[in-house]
């Protein structure tokens, strides 16, 4: 595709054929994403790519723990709970993916399923495990670096006919991610992406995020028009 059309048409994919993605193109797509650009060419990232039993073995220890009531424990600085325009914009994507998929607000248990699809990385053959260098902390220039890499990984993803969703509650409970995946302490987990072919026939797959009007968040100085 040319840019532009890989760009608008790309969007997040949340139902995935149980397909397999070779390691050949897992390689593919990631040396297209790393020409992403780094603050001074600093390059900050780490890829720990999984798949079969050790990914069957996250999903089911994240679902157990979270369904225990754990608290997540992320290893990177969050906001908390988003409110105002950031909240209103939450609100809106889940209330199209919960009509998509005919699940009604008080219906508690679908809600709920809703939830641990997350924790589950929504059953796609591969997540995609996105660390830095735990020396670049605090990491508010690495986090951007990373978020760079991510969206090309998506983007070389989806002109392959994969598709993926960056997921952060995939690694929710970072130390589970960790140890199944011998990630190294020397580096802080940030976040994965769930990849794999998509399933055409799930509901919430045909549902694309609404974005902004430019003149809600651009600014133009200097300009004579």
């Amino acid at each position: 595709m040319d840019f532009e059309t890989l760009a608008q048409t790309r969007r997040s994919i949340r139902g995935y054929k149980p397909d397999p993605v070779a390691r050949a193109v897992i390689e593919d797509i990631l040396a297209v994403a790393k020409a992403a650009p780094s603050s001074m060419n600093t390059q900050p990232w780490h890829v720990h790519v999984l798949t079969g039993a050790p990914l069957e073995r996250v999903r089911q220890r994240n679902t157990d723990t979270m369904l225990g009531g754990a608290k997540a424990n992320r290893e990177i600085m969050t906001h908390g709970e988003y409110e105002g325009v950031h909240r209103g914009r939450q609100v809106a994507i889940a209330v199209k993916l919960f009509a998509a998929m005919g699940i009604e607000r008080t219906d508690k248990v679908m809600r709920q399923d809703w939830v641990m699809r997350g924790f589950r990385q929504f059953d796609a053959p591969v997540s995609i495990v996105l660390t830095y260098d735990r020396s670049l902390d605090p990491g508010a220039v690495v986090h951007f670096d990373l978020g760079a890499l991510s969206y090309g990984i998506c983007l070389a993803a989806w002109d392959r006919g994969l598709g993926t969703v960056v997921n952060g509650q995939g690694i929710m409970r970072s130390e589970i991610v960790r140890e199944e995946a011998n990630i190294p302490d020397s580096e802080v987990i940030m976040t994965c992406i769930a990849l794999g072919y998509p399933n055409e026939d799930f509901a919430a797959n045909t549902v694309k995020a609404d974005r902004e009007p430019n003149e809600h968040f651009v600014r133009y100085v200097g300009f004579e028009d």
